[in-house]
């Protein structure tokens, strides 16, 4: 079920998230450069799948049955851009996925009437090495509520995740997450048991900044 789409986180990102990174680190550059100029406290991030990409959600790391979508974007605010090496954080205010975009293959499975990712705002830490990570606030859990149109009338599945880890990169200003691990938390039997998330967001774009230039990483 394409729940766990939403995730991420994405998303998760993320769909989320930071941006995207593996440039040499610079010790008098910031962790994340737009346009080259350092990205403000404050400036807001964006974007949406990489050009002929999907956004998974499967059930085994390794399969293919599952939920797949075309159409996902990220928004984050930058909340710290400190000098390179180092890492910035951003606060993850959205990530969405559309519906209408999103096909499955499960079983018993008709379509997918929403995806929604619940307990917004996430913690996004990006490292000059290009390590992504995403985290809930305390007490929190990343969470993507799905709701499918079965056989059997509608199901709403319930996936959680303690944290995201994603890569960014800088040859396409891509943030990547794959097969982060979900677990189902309420839903019928027609929702896995378990949710593996795999999306790459690319490019990510600094929209605070005039023309909206790319985010590179430091």
């Amino acid at each position: 079920m394409r729940t766990t789409r939403s995730l991420l986180a994405v998303a998760g990102a993320a769909a989320a998230l930071a941006v995207a990174t593996s440039s040499p680190a610079s010790a008098d550059g910031a962790v994340l450069t737009a346009g080259g100029t350092a990205v403000a406290v404050g400036d807001v991030l964006n974007a949406s799948l990489a050009s002929g990409t999907t956004a998974t959600l499967y059930s085994s790391a390794t399969g293919t049955s599952g939920v797949s979508c075309t159409s996902s974007t990220f928004t984050a605010a930058v909340t710290d851009n400190p000098a390179a090496p180092g890492t910035a954080t951003e606060s993850l205010t959205g990530h969405s996925f559309d519906s209408s975009s999103c096909t499955t293959n499960v079983t018993g499975v008709l379509g997918v009437s929403s995806i929604t990712v619940d307990n917004l705002p996430y913690t996004t830490t990006v490292g000059s090495d290009g390590t992504v990570t995403v985290t809930p606030a305390a007490g929190s859990t990343i969470q993507t509520t799905v709701k499918l149109r079965t056989l059997l009338g509608a199901i709403t599945c319930v996936y959680q995740a303690p944290s995201l880890t994603g890569t960014a990169s800088n040859t396409d200003n891509s943030i990547a997450f794959t097969s982060q691990h979900f677990t189902k938390t309420s839903g019928s039997s027609l929702c896995f048991a378990n949710g593996y998330f795999t999306a790459k967001y690319a490019p990510v774009t600094d929209t605070s900044q005039a023309g909206s230039p790319v985010v590179s990483v430091n």
